[in-house]
Order: structure tokens, then sequence, then C-alpha cells
């Protein structure tokens, strides 16, 4: 009788999981946290994975043969200060920021701040959710460039968003240090790319003990005025632009979407140590890319040589 009784709970849960028509993601825990830390609450290029036009990967992910992968963002959070911070605005932000409230942190605000890089598809265009046909938002810090302030200000629907001061943009300038927290430090530094409406920056982040690189987009490396070899070795963590492993990987002229190949980046990196390459953690993976998938052999073959490759869920002390 109770072996019977046990099976029939089990067959319950197994069934119910089955029939759970929600993104498993939010249910990803971490149980030690440190007192500051990145999470990684994103992986994939703007499109996302699945990929519009892609109705293999739709049905893949339904399926369960491959994951579901939300567009690029990184939490960052201050449990001393009780604040949390986020980085993209993405399409898939309001999942993200459930994530980061349900798993990390929960205070009195939604979040504590954003940062944007650039006016991509995948890096903005959240910000429509804090508007009056969702959320209706009450003056969500929004960090920003110049020319990203200025877009957003002056073009619908985001326009509305300031007027009705759903988001409240706090202003920032390159290489001009804004202290978040009593120890956490955000320094935005542009980097080229297609800059077809605002500048592109990536972010230093300096917290207690440890830095990171953020640049989810860039054209290539040759073309900035910084050395990435030598910016890696001055951080802990660098999470650099991977969209592409390699070149003819999607069918266009890949000049039209210039980005550093995961290919040419660990070219730069060949004589460096495993030191050195493991402060790598690729991101920005587009649906194209096959080491967005955990267990590519050439993704396997380069995390043998140390370089990582960033993973939902993931947490880094800072």
């Amino acid at each position: 009788m109770r072996s019977n009784l046990i099976f029939l709970v089990v067959s319950i849960l197994i069934i119910s999981c089955k029939n759970e028509n929600v993104s498993l993601k939010e249910e990803v825990k971490v149980s030690i946290k440190p007192d500051q830390y990145i999470t990684v609450l994103g992986i994939a290029q703007d499109g996302g994975f699945p990929h519009i036009n892609n109705t293999k990967e739709f049905f893949a992910v339904k399926n369960g043969y491959a994951n579901k992968e939300l567009v690029v963002s990184l939490g960052l959070v201050d449990q001393k200060e009780n604040k949390k911070f986020l980085f993209e605005a993405t399409p898939d932000m309001p999942e993200q920021l459930a994530i980061l409230d349900r798993n990390h942190l929960q205070n009195e605000v939604i979040v504590d701040g954003i940062f944007l890089t650039h006016a991509h598809m995948g890096h903005y265009t959240g910000l429509m959710h804090f508007g009056r046909e969702a959320m209706g938002a009450k003056n969500i810090s929004v960090y920003a460039m110049p020319k990203m302030k200025s877009f957003l200000e002056t073009n619908g629907p985001w326009s509305q968003l300031v007027r009705l001061k759903n988001i409240d943009i706090k202003p920032i300038q390159a290489d001009v240090e804004i202290s978040i927290t009593k120890t956490l430090r955000v320094i935005p530094f542009l980097v080229p790319h297609r800059d077809e409406y605002t500048e592109t920056v990536g972010y230093k982040i300096v917290g207690n003990t440890k830095t990171a690189l953020f640049i989810p987009d860039i054209n290539k490396w040759s073309l900035w005025q910084k050395n990435i070899v030598e910016e890696v070795k001055q951080v802990d963590y660098a999470f650099i632009d991977a969209t592409f492993f390699k070149d003819g990987e999607i069918p266009r002229p890949m000049s039209e979407v210039p980005h550093p190949f995961v290919e040419e980046t660990i070219a730069l990196f060949k004589n460096e140590s495993k030191q050195v390459k493991s402060k790598i953690i690729f991101i920005h993976f587009n649906h194209s890319n096959p080491a967005i998938q955990q267990n590519n052999k050439e993704r396997l073959i380069l995390e043998k040589e140390g370089y990582r490759f960033a993973n939902f869920g993931d947490v880094l002390p800072l």
C-alpha cells in the first residue's frame, strides 16, 4: 500500500513537471551568495535563442533537445547595501527582473538602476515594459551616455517614458566613475560599434576585491584604441563579445554585422597563460554560434585551455 502511494505521488510530480509551461530559468537558485556579486541573466545575442525564422530551434527547445537562452544581461547585487542593478534592458527584461528579485535580492523596488550600452534591439528595448501599457513604473533610474540619453528623450515611444517619468535618465560620461553603493563603482568606456543611433560603451565594474569588464558588443578588436589583452590582464573577469565563432557562420555578408570572431579572440590570447585565458568569459552568442551549446566540441576544447563561457545563473563574487 505504501509503495503504491509513493508511486502515485512521484507520478503526479512527474506529470506536473511535464505540464509546467513556464521557463525553468526563474527556478535557478544559488544557496550561498557573496556580499557583492555579478550574476549572469542572459547569454544570447539580441535575437535570443531560439531565433526568429528558425523553426527547428523553437521545436528543439519545446521538445527538450536544446535550452532556451535569454538575451545578454548581467545582474549586479550588493547585499549589504540592499541594492540590485541590471546591465542591459533586453526584450527578456521582465523575466530577468523577476529572477533577480526572486533568486537574488528582494527590496522595495524592482531594480535600483539599469545601465545601457547602446541602442540595438537586444540592449534597450526592454524599457518599453516600464511604460503605461505595462508596469507604469515611476522614476526607474536608467544610466545612459549623452547620445543614448538624447535618443531616448527625442524618439517615441521612449520619449513617452521620459515625459511620464516612468524612467529617470542618469547622464553618464565615458571614463567617468559612478559610485552606485559605498563600495560598488561602474566606469563606462567607449568602444567602436555600428553606432547608427547612439554611441556604444562597455563597462568596468569595480567591487570590494574584484573587477570585471563587460563588452557584449564591439567591432573588431583592432579598431579599439585599447589593447584587449592588456585590458583583460587588469581585471578578474572579462565578459566579452562572442557573437560569432568564425567567418561564414551566417548566410549573409558578415561585414554587415562586424564582431570579433571567437577564433580571432583566442588567436590574440594564444601565447598567454591559462590564468589569463581563464579571465575571459565569452558572452552574447548568436543563435548560429555552436558554442552557445554547453556540449559543443569546440567549446569543450577551449574550456580545457582555460577559456570560460557564460552560463545562465553563474555567480561571480566581487
